[in-house]
């Protein structure tokens, strides 16, 4: 069994490089000499029970975490774990971000080409369904698919007014379109009971 001294220098070791901190930072955050905590690291001495204290309030762990040997893997696991939910949110952001940039482009574009702005805000109108689209597409694969239901309603009802927006601008009225969200809404609402069978 690791002895007390090397599974201290462990987590020392392991908590500073997970906090991104160099030797020298962590030592002039508890008043030491980089030296010093080098000793620590390598096992060849270990701090009092006080710095001990410090080290753990400074990392956000218990003082029991820092002396045992398996509680490094699950923090390490975890950190994981959080960096990859934060990577997939960014990148859903992003993608959904570039639908609002092609309406954009397209917008400036338009604008330059006629020479005036009529019609062109209708892009940022048809950016919207794009974007629940990408939205349930993301969520679909990364995040929680009971969200989908709410993805899927906004997704109707922007499709319909994006619909019913466009025939505005030509002056035709097909506000009974909406009639269809309300269809589609009740299946969505039914289909949200349906549950899947336990597998044994």
């Amino acid at each position: 069994m690791e002895d007390i001294k090397s599974i201290v220098a462990k987590n020392i070791t392991e908590l500073r490089l997970l906090n991104n901190m160099t030797q020298m930072e962590l030592a002039e955050k508890l008043n030491y000499s980089d030296k010093t905590v080098s000793k620590w690291e390598r096992a060849e001495s270990s701090p009092d029970i006080s710095v001990l204290v410090e080290i753990a309030d400074l990392f956000g762990v218990s003082l029991d975490y820092l002396v045992r040997a398996e509680n490094i893997d699950e923090r390490v696991k975890e950190n994981k774990q959080k960096q990859t939910k934060y990577n997939r949110r960014v990148i859903s952001y992003i993608s959904e971000s570039v639908a609002w940039i092609v309406a954009i482009l397209a917008f400036i574009i338009t604008s330059l080409i006629i020479g005036e702005t009529t019609f062109q805000w209708l892009y940022f109108i048809y950016a919207l369904p794009i974007v629940m689209v990408i939205k349930l597409i993301f969520n679909s694969i990364w995040f929680n698919p009971r969200h989908n239901y709410l993805i899927i309603s906004a997704l109707i009802w922007s499709i319909l007014a994006t619909i019913h927006i466009t025939f505005l601008y030509f002056d035709i009225n097909v506000s009974l379109i909406y009639l269809l969200g309300i269809a589609g809404q009740i299946v969505v609402i039914l289909w949200s009971f349906i549950k899947k069978p336990k597998t044994k």
